[in-house]
């Protein structure tokens, strides 16, 4: 007996395709004017982020990309809501905007933040660094994240704020975050092992995202960015939003694998080294020290169906990183 149908369709002819964005025709398409409005967008935007890239730290340059990557932003909203639009045509199983499309959609606001917030501060000659600014950078990436899943997820109705694990913090929200926090331990421990030996093969390592102190403020500052508001926007985006999605077009296994290495992929990007052999290398323990906690957030959040086992997981598992770092440098 074969399986049923998981496209949507009745099965009882050929199912209808989905037109994809990289085809460019409107011939058979459920929304043309979103698909060409926002290829128009991107190429515009694009090349308006890209002149002002070359600019250089002028204020012509940072005007015009910041205006480029808004322009950008609003390319990939409208070719997400034509993907949606194509998808729902055709009845998929998951008919909403491509979680790697969202995925650049969320980057897009994030350097638009970062430019909105961080500019004028570097401008007044004000130190963008340390703890403080840290702070306000998770603060500002929560936001984007929670925008852009609004705009382009819920709003398309893909997915709602239930189907991807989002539930008031009742009494079985603090049994799934429990749950989620007794992997922690098991899970650093795993995690310490495979840095060690990636760090021995490569002999690079690291920079911490959120570096220790020395100063019980700064530590309250890193808990509360990486162990509270961190957790819960990647969560929301990587288990809730990305699995989700993946997992209703493929199957848990394969879902599970293509978010743990997009979330391994995030915590990549900001990495870099004197040489290329050393960014290589730095990249290669970044990763493999962020795959083993993102297969176990999400075997977590595919296992208990609650965002909050994952953040709980998630959550320990930063605080510990944290304290742990901490200490080391205070001993």
């Amino acid at each position: 007996m074969s399986d049923p149908p998981t496209d949507g369709s009745t099965g009882t002819g050929p199912a209808p395709v989905a037109q994809g964005l990289f085809r460019f025709t409107i011939a058979d398409r459920s929304a043309p004017g979103l698909f060409v409005g926002g290829w128009i967008a991107a190429l515009i935007g694009g090349g308006a982020a890209f002149v002002g890239l070359l600019s250089g730290r002028t204020l012509a340059g940072i005007v015009l990309f910041g205006l480029g990557m808004i322009v950008v932003l609003v390319a990939l909203i409208l070719l997400g809501g034509s993907q949606a639009i194509e998808r729902r045509a055709a009845r998929l199983a998951y008919a909403g905007p491509a979680p790697i499309l969202t995925f650049l959609a969320v980057v897009v606001g994030w350097y638009l933040g970062a430019v909105v917030v961080l500019t004028p501060l570097q401008l007044l000659k004000v130190d963008v660094s340390g703890p403080p600014l840290t702070l306000v950078g998770i603060g500002l990436q929560a936001v984007v994240v929670v925008l852009i899943l609004r705009i382009m997820v819920v709003g398309s109705d893909a997915l709602t704020w239930a189907e991807m694990g989002v539930r008031r913090p009742d009494r079985q929200a603090l049994r799934d975050f429990a749950s989620g926090a007794l992997v922690a331990g098991p899970v650093v421990l795993l995690t310490a092992i495979a840095v060690a030996v990636l760090i021995s093969i490569v002999n690079q390592e690291p920079a911490s995202p959120l570096p220790p102190t020395g100063t019980p403020t700064g530590l309250a500052m890193n808990l509360v960015a990486g162990a509270l508001i961190a957790p819960a926007y990647e969560e929301l985006f990587f288990r809730g939003f990305t699995q989700t999605a993946w997992r209703r077009m493929t199957n848990a296994r394969t879902a599970i694998l293509r978010a743990a290495l997009l979330f391994a992929f995030i915590h990549v990007v900001d990495q870099s080294g004197e040489t290329f052999g050393a960014a290589l290398g730095v990249a290669i323990v970044a990763a493999g020290a962020r795959i083993p906690v993102a297969l176990a957030l999400g075997y977590v959040f595919e296992r208990r169906g609650s965002l909050w086992a994952s953040i709980g997981l998630h959550a320990t598992f930063n605080a510990i990183l944290l304290i742990v770092a901490e200490r080391a440098l205070t001993a």
